[in-house]
């Protein structure tokens, strides 16, 4: 028991019996030198692919591990209930059909499909999915109240001791696999289940690991926790990284993460999109966002992991195709080769003729514009989108389209006012 916080801490041992737990259900996933990236940072770059679990992502380690706990202790008579952006979901519906448990399974409106269908699979009918809010913490209240009315026990994705326990059975895997010291380990962050995870095992088997959690810009609620001394809940999140996007971190697993962790990096949701497609690109890694955090994360720390082993985790890969586009947009205005304009255009015949010759360059591409002919105007606003080949041509463009007038607002800067109009 911790004294400051009367919190029930998970202990190596308790580790070592949930590992017994999961012994046939969970694979040990490939822990895989990354030549490409070792080359890059000028490292030894390992991925912990857990992204190759049965359900796709690490959350199978706790969620089996707790259901298991409840059934061998007679409380799931009635029952269990979840909410979950997905994986969670994925890892108690495969639970509750390998235990045959009946389960409810709360999840934000704004699932992927993909990921909807993937925990109806794994649960084979002994699961029904509820979809409700916006957010994981929309669902995470609404399952909650659910348990309290049908008595139904409610599985935490991450603020639980035996949720916490399945997680960090990954970090005996990657000391095992590794006859090298670590010198830095980043762990993606959401809820921080994983995170305390690590925390338990490393603090305890390898100290001098220097153990940096990752999270999205749009969602560091982790982040602004720890500078805070104290949990803190954000009012306001960016759902794209649904994966580790929460509004506020597990009051234990902040206890537990606190004083262990060497450094929370947040990084641009643009910057984990180039990720992705330079992973599927180059590697033929298909990975979901919060699966990228953690390689995302290592241009901030270039300096720091030269010649240094490192270890990066792979959370997941339950991403879905539909996507794909988001993703690239994303990636591509995070790298400033696709910029969005409003543009006057003088209502004569050959004005766009005019600006395609005059403003853009000889490799730029229009690949938006919406324009409405208004004959009672000289002139009329249009939206265009233009793509760039190197971010180093916005300059000139800008230049050239406010030199012959054409100039009217850049949307970049103004998103809200950017996802209203394209």
């Amino acid at each position: 028991m911790n004294t400051k916080s009367s919190l029930y801490i998970p202990t190596l041992e308790n580790v070592r019996e949930a590992r017994k737990t999961l012994e046939n259900i969970v694979h040990v996933t490939p822990f895989q030198k990354s030549f490409r990236l070792s080359k890059k940072f000028s490292a030894e770059i390992f991925l912990k692919r857990e992204d190759m679990q049965p359900v796709r992502s690490y959350k199978i380690r706790g969620a089996y591990n707790k259901i298991y706990q409840l059934f061998k202790e007679n409380k799931v008579s009635k029952g269990i209930v979840c909410a979950s952006a997905g994986n969670h979901a994925q890892g108690v519906a495969f639970a509750c059909n390998k235990l045959k448990i009946d389960g409810v399974i709360f999840m934000p409106e704004t699932t992927p499909k993909q990921k909807l269908e993937q925990v109806e699979m794994f649960g084979e009918g002994f699961i029904q999915i509820k979809l409700y809010g916006d957010t994981f913490d929309d669902c995470k209240n609404a399952a909650i109240e659910f348990g309290k009315e049908s008595g139904a026990a409610f599985i935490h994705p991450f603020d639980d001791p035996q949720i916490i326990e399945g997680q960090a059975t990954l970090a005996l895997e990657i000391l095992e696999q590794t006859k090298n010291e670590i010198d830095y380990l980043f762990v993606p962050v959401g809820g921080g289940g994983l995170a305390a995870g690590m925390v338990t095992v490393f603090s305890e088997l390898s100290p001098h690991t220097h153990i940096i959690l990752v999270e999205p810009s749009g969602a560091a609620s982790m982040g602004v926790s720890l500078k805070s001394g104290k949990n803190v809940t954000l009012e306001e999140i960016d759902k794209f990284v649904d994966g580790a996007a929460v509004q506020k971190v597990g009051d234990l697993t902040f206890e537990i993460c606190k004083d262990h962790v060497n450094g929370c990096l947040s990084v641009h949701e643009g910057k984990v999109c180039e990720t992705l497609l330079e992973m599927y690109n180059k590697d033929a890694m298909v990975l979901e966002p919060a699966g990228a955090l953690t390689i995302a994360a290592l241009d901030q720390y270039a300096e720091e992991i030269k010649g240094k082993n490192v270890v990066c985790i792979i959370s997941g890969s339950n991403n879905d195709i539909t996507r794909t586009e988001e993703i690239k947009e994303r990636a591509m205005l995070y790298r400033g080769m696709k910029h969005y304009f409003i543009v006057k255009f003088p209502q004569r015949p050959g004005s766009l003729k005019d600006f395609v010759l005059h403003v853009l360059g000889e490799k730029d591409d229009i690949t938006f514009f919406e324009y409405t002919k208004k004959n009672s105007r000289e002139t009329a606003s249009a939206i265009v989108g233009i793509e760039l080949v190197s971010s180093s041509d916005f300059e000139g463009l800008l230049q050239r389209m406010k030199g012959l007038g054409y100039f009217e607002s850049y949307l970049n800067n103004s998103p809200n006012i950017m996802n209203l109009l394209v």
